[in-house]
């Protein structure tokens, strides 16, 4: 299976020489492969979040290298990496991030726009990722007109209009409604499924993760341990992760 990312001996250490340092990657090594859904999991503090930065381009490493399409993110600089990070990295926000202004169409479209896509093919693939999402009826109202779970699938549908190369989701059902949640990590999975769509989630909650194929958990800026799904079903797989879990506390 080709890799769509691959990340080498990540380090990330926070503070500068004469001071004192933070160290939240200890070489972090791992690959998602095409079409996987991963997990990543760990205590707060545990470095996730500071793996998912990096991912996303937000943040650099100290060391190490993060491949995505085949490309090193770490040596991109200024309009070559906005111009990667808008067209092959697609993010949900726990917060849905909505620019309560623009219709949903609006939103979804910002990524294009930004592009300087046509607006005929704009519309286009708006529609067509609308339709995907099953929000077609919700496209010309505003943010504020919208429940939790409409706002998370505007917020999919933009993070996917572009087709990148990876989705990568940090906490995406924190602020719904336990049926809303369902609702999304299913669309997720489907997503995954039917499409090929490769996902990485930072979460949590062990329900979530119980969708992924695979997690990583990570403890103290190293990977601790790997779960794999392979034929169990979710609630099996859901209790082995409760069990990890509780492991990874001790």
């Amino acid at each position: 299976m080709k890799s769509v990312v691959s990340v080498k001996d990540l380090k990330k250490v926070y503070g500068k020489n004469n001071e004192k340092q933070t160290t939240a990657l200890d070489g972090v090594t791992f690959d998602v492969e095409e079409g996987e859904f991963i997990g990543i999991m760990g205590a707060s503090g545990s470095g996730k979040s500071t793996l998912l930065n990096i991912l996303s381009t937000l943040d650099k490493p100290t060391n190490g290298s993060v491949k995505i399409a085949s490309e090193d993110v770490t040596t991109l600089k200024g309009n070559k990496l906005a111009d990667f990070r808008a067209k092959k990295i697609g993010f949900i926000f726990q917060d849905f991030n909505l620019l309560e202004t623009m219709t949903a169409a609006e939103n979804i479209a910002i990524p294009l726009s930004l592009q300087s896509v046509k607006p005929k093919m704009i519309k286009k693939k708006t529609n067509h990722v609308a339709n995907r999402l099953g929000i077609n009826e919700i496209l010309e109202k505003y943010p504020t007109a919208l429940s939790g779970g409409q706002k998370q699938r505007v917020a999919a549908a933009r993070a996917l209009v572009t087709e990148p190369r990876i989705l990568l989701a940090d906490e995406p059902t924190g602020a719904l409604d336990s049926k809303s949640a369902k609702d999304l990590l299913d669309m997720m999975d489907e997503l995954n499924y039917e499409d090929n769509v490769s996902v990485l989630m930072v979460t949590h909650d062990p329900f979530s993760a119980s969708y992924c194929k695979r997690i990583l958990f990570i403890k103290d800026g190293v990977i601790h341990q790997e779960l794999r799904r392979e034929g169990k079903s979710r609630d099996e797989f859901y209790r082995e992760i409760l069990v990890s879990l509780g492991n990874l506390e001790q």
